[in-house]
């Protein structure tokens, strides 16, 4: 008799003690979830800012072949902004200018344009663009001082030879009757804008800061902009 109740006796604690293993699994298992061990949710990834100057508002992001639309923010201007829509339809790395246009420029001064060659160590992108007056007035508008080419969190502007060599190109677009901002454009008329940029050879270009000022950075300090996004 004795045997028989020291048997249920072990029984019973060993019962006990699966049931208290038990709880103790399923209380661990709720910490994994609601603790903090726990691994968060994935969250939406926030707007990529490598590009922006810092300190500047992104007013909003694109991608290649989606349009934006850019109110230009000046004092003089307050009471009738200028607005265009703004479309990046290719950027080309590491090749020669267009020699159309360098023959084209050549001519125009009557004399041969020597094939422009970059900085040691560097190669030229184009980025081609639409440009689309949604404003209420005429408008000029060019890459100048206004956009930059960016590779990671570091960015290039025209240079003023590179400034040169984008003009090249709106003047021979233009002879071909297809007139861009650079020489203006009237409300609901479009046309294409060239930028020329230099970045060090071998490295791609990740994005595109357009600012939304008169320059990327004004006397009131570095302006708000959109960043569009090549890859």
């Amino acid at each position: 008799m004795d045997k028989r109740l020291k048997v249920s006796s072990r029984t019973v604690a060993a019962a006990v003690l699966l049931v208290v293993m038990a709880a103790c699994s399923d209380n661990s298992d709720q910490a994994s979830v609601n603790g903090t061990t726990a691994p968060s949710t994935p969250t939406t990834p926030s707007t990529p800012t490598d590009g922006a100057p810092p300190g500047a508002e992104v007013l909003g992001t694109v991608r290649t072949g989606e349009p934006l639309t850019v109110t230009v923010l000046a004092s003089d201007t307050a009471n009738d902004p200028e607005r265009w829509q703004f479309t990046v339809h290719s950027v080309i790395c590491g090749k020669p200018l267009d020699s159309a246009v360098m023959a084209y420029a050549g001519e125009s001064v009557g004399s041969p344009t020597p094939t422009p060659t970059p900085e040691t160590g560097k190669q030229f992108c184009v980025v081609a663009m639409e440009a689309l007056n949604v404003g209420k007035s005429e408008a000029v508008w060019n890459a100048d001082n206004t956009v930059s080419l960016n590779v990671g969190d570091t960015r290039y502007t025209q240079s003023q030879k590179d400034s040169a060599y984008a003009s090249d190109y709106a003047q021979y677009f233009s002879s071909k009757g297809q007139n861009g901002p650079t020489f203006g454009l009237n409300p609901g008329s479009r046309g294409p804008v060239h930028g020329v940029f230099q970045i060090p050879t071998g490295q791609q270009p990740t994005s595109i800061w357009i600012t939304s000022g008169t320059a990327i950075t004004t006397i009131d300090g570095v302006q708000p902009g959109y960043l569009v996004l090549l890859k």
